[in-house]
C-alpha cells in the first residue's frame, strides 16, 4: 500500500454478502467498493469477499479478481473442475466483460480503441504503468454513453469499457494515458478528478462466460450504483 500511505482499510458491511446467482457449480457475487476480492497481507487486510463466501461455502474458489475500489459482477468456483473450466475461458479470453465508468473531461471519440502495454510501477506498487518495451500486451475498447457539461460541475463522461485483456488496473491505467483518468481514482487521477467523487467511478456491469457444467453461454449483471 505504498502508493496510499493514508489508506485505511474500513470495508463495507451492509450488504455482507450480495450473491446474485449460485447453483452446484458456480456462485455470482456483486462486489461492493472498499472490500478486497482475496486477503492482504496484513491482519487488518484479512475480511474480503473470499473469506465472507467461504463462510457460507466453504468450497468456493477465486478465480478472477476485482480491483478493492471497483464494484459488480464477479464468479467464484465451488468445485475443482469448475475452477478449471472457468479458469481456461479467462486465460483463453472466451469471456466477455464490460465495465461503467465516469471519466475526466469530455471523451470526444464516440468510439476508441487504447492498445498500450502495461508493467508493474515497481517502486510504485501496486501502480502499474505503460512501458513499450517491457509492458504486456493490453487492449481496451470504449464507447461513449453520455457526457456532463453542466455549468455546476467539471465536465465528465460516462463511458462503457470492454478489456479484450485482463491486466492488473488495465481500465484505470488506459484512461488516465488517454487524457480522462476515472473520477475518485485514489491511485492514478490528479487532485480534482479524484476530489470529484468519494469513491472510483468504476464498476463491472456484465459477465459473459460458458457454464462449466452445461457449457451454455451464461450473461450476469449487476446495476451501476453511480448511474
Amino acid at each position: 500500500m505504498s502508493a496510499n500511505p493514508d489508506f485505511i482499510y474500513l470495508p463495507p458491511m451492509s450488504p455482507y454478502l450480495d450473491i446474485i446467482y449460485q447453483d452446484n457449480d458456480i456462485v455470482v457475487l456483486n462486489k461492493a467498493s472498499g472490500i478486497l476480492s482475496v486477503p492482504g497481507r496484513l491482519p487488518e487486510h484479512q475480511d474480503c469477499l473470499q473469506n465472507r463466501v467461504q463462510r457460507v461455502l466453504p468450497t468456493a474458489t477465486i478465480v478472477h479478481r476485482l480491483d478493492m475500489a471497483t464494484s459488480g459482477i464477479m464468479i467464484m468456483a465451488l468445485n475443482k473442475p469448475a475452477h478449471v473450466a472457468i479458469s481456461r475461458q479467462f486465460e483463453q479470453r472466451k469471456t466477455q466483460k464490460s465495465y461503467i465508468a465516469r471519466v475526466w473531461g469530455l471523451v470526444e471519440l464516440n468510439d476508441g480503441s487504447i492498445d498500450l502495454p502495461l508493467i508493474s510501477d515497481w517502486p510504485n506498487r501496486p501502480k502499474q504503468k505503460v512501458d513499450h518495451e517491457n509492458g504486456k500486451k493490453s487492449l481496451t475498447h470504449y464507447h461513449v454513453l453520455s457526457h456532463n457539461d453542466s455549468i455546476d460541475e467539471q465536465a465528465s463522461t460516462l463511458l462503457e469499457l470492454t478489456p479484450i485483456t485482463g491486466r492488473s488496473h488495465q481500465l484505470r491505467v488506459h484512461m488516465l494515458a488517454l487524457g480522462h483518468p476515472i473520477l475518485g481514482d485514489r491511485l492514478y487521477a490528479p487532485p480534482e478528478p479524484l476530489s470529484m467523487r468519494k469513491r472510483l467511478q468504476l464498476h463491472a456491469l456484465k459477465l459473459s462466460l460458458f457454464h462449466p457444467s452445461t457449457e451454455q453461454a451464461i450473461t450476469f449483471s449487476a446495476p451501476c450504483p453511480f448511474i
